[in-house]
């Protein structure tokens, strides 16, 4: 399976959202990264046949999607943002509604349902209103009605959005073990959460893809670039000024600073182990007189 986007353009009136995105999925996990308002969602969208490009197009194996129609849709699972839901179903009835739209015939459905509710953690909660869940358990539920139909394809707007480290950790397990033998397109400004479940990583600003590639080579291609330095603690403001500084710890010594820059910022600046945050910062940073420019 290979879905493919050609020169994927969207815009509103003047405004483009997402500008001449190209790029070939397969089975994986693929991470789209990048701050909020930089396309992601609407480049989702048109994956899931919701809007239509401007320009650009999208085919699976060589087939348009939208051509495709709901012979596509029956291969798509999708969770959004805020996925909709009826606060006075049960999680089992919810589900079992869900499968209905999804046409799924009852006894499967039921089946389906059973299989799923165990796998997402809510099969002792399944007789519970959806209203009296925690965000981590609408979130696990909205994950179940999107794999109901055991998609080909699966699509995750910001699953973890306003999750606590511990849903959020069993989550991206929970995406971990569905992603067998599927293509997951999971997009997030979280950078943990594609960190290590992601075999690749598309990292998108103003709707254009910036760079592309597996987690190890992105770090890779700034490995020179993560110093940790000690500054006087006077300096932090200056020194934030001038470089994208990803960390400010202060101590006795004064403040240790861990900076993003071609040199080292200072004669006893050291090199610090790269991880996926200093890439995203690299791409999407910004330093104080930048912010202030903008201002």
């Amino acid at each position: 399976m290979e879905l493919t986007l050609h020169e994927l353009t969207k815009q509103f009136n003047h405004f483009t959202a997402v500008d001449r995105v190209s790029c070939t999925m397969e089975n994986g996990v693929y991470g789209l990264l990048g701050v909020n308002g930089a396309g992601k969602t609407t480049l989702m969208r048109m994956l899931c046949t919701l809007i239509t490009p401007t320009a650009g197009s999208i085919t699976l194996d060589g087939q348009d999607i939208f051509q495709m129609g709901a012979q596509y849709r029956q291969m798509l699972g999708y969770l959004p943002q805020d996925f909709g839901y009826y606060p006075d179903f049960t999680a089992e009835d919810y589900l079992l509604y869900v499968a209905s739209l999804k046409a799924l015939r009852p006894m499967a459905a039921r089946q389906r349902v059973n299989e799923l509710l165990h796998r997402v953690g809510l099969e002792s909660v399944r007789k519970k209103k959806v209203k009296t869940f925690s965000g981590g358990m609408k979130r696990r539920l909205g994950v179940a009605q999107a794999v109901l139909n055991d998609p080909a394809i699966l699509i995750l707007d910001e699953p973890t959005a306003g999750l606590d480290p511990n849903e959020r950790i069993r989550f991206r397990n929970l995406i971990s073990e569905l992603a067998q033998d599927r293509l997951v397109l999971l997009s997030t400004h979280i950078v943990s959460d594609v960190e290590y479940i992601a075999g690749e990583i598309f990292l998108m600003k103003d709707g254009k893809i910036a760079h592309s590639g597996p987690t190890a080579d992105l770090i890779s291609a700034i490995s020179d670039q993560v110093w940790l330095c000690t500054v006087p603690r006077r300096e932090v403001d200056t020194f934030a000024r001038v470089y994208k500084v990803a960390n400010v710890r202060l101590d006795s010594a004064g403040a240790q600073l861990r900076i993003l820059a071609p040199q080292p910022p200072t004669p006893d600046a050291v090199p610090a182990e790269v991880t996926l945050e200093d890439v995203f910062l690299s791409y999407f940073g910004e330093t104080g007189g930048e912010m202030n420019d903008t201002v």
